[in-house]
């Protein structure tokens, strides 16, 4: 059993004081369409959802470079709880981990933006806690 996890918070005011000038072309580079479509501009949910993108990024043990931004997407379940979706890179990678339950969690103020990723999986790689005792 493996079990990874990764944290990240953002500060909301980095999406609403974004310069209009590059704005459009970095939430391009960062967010799906559906992501862009379903966050409406609202800066806090843009906050939470890189603050996601950052956190899985963690738990896969690469950060973002290895994988893009866009290979790792959020979106709404039925009752509007953050579901996550990867592709390209991030998928492999986790694939290759045997991570295949994440489970995340976003969160935010009127000034910060806090997400929680928690992936597990069967792996035959060594993990973080053998040799632990567990009492």
């Amino acid at each position: 059993m493996q079990l990874r996890s990764g944290v990240d918070v953002v500060e909301i005011t980095r999406f609403e004081r974004l310069n209009p000038a590059i704005k459009p072309r970095f939430l391009q580079r960062v967010f799906t369409q559906q992501e862009l479509d379903s966050c409406r501009d609202s800066a806090a949910s843009l906050a939470g959802r890189f603050a996601v993108k950052e956190a899985v990024a963690k738990a896969l043990h690469t950060g973002i470079g290895p994988v893009s931004w866009q290979d790792i997407e959020i979106f709404e379940g039925p009752a509007g709880e953050p579901l996550l979706a990867l592709h390209g890179e991030a998928a492999r990678l986790a694939d290759g981990l045997g991570l295949h339950q994440w489970s995340i969690s976003i969160s935010h103020t009127n000034t910060i933006a806090i997400a929680v990723a928690v992936a597990m999986g069967e792996s035959d790689l060594p993990d973080a806690t053998d040799g632990i005792k567990m009492r």
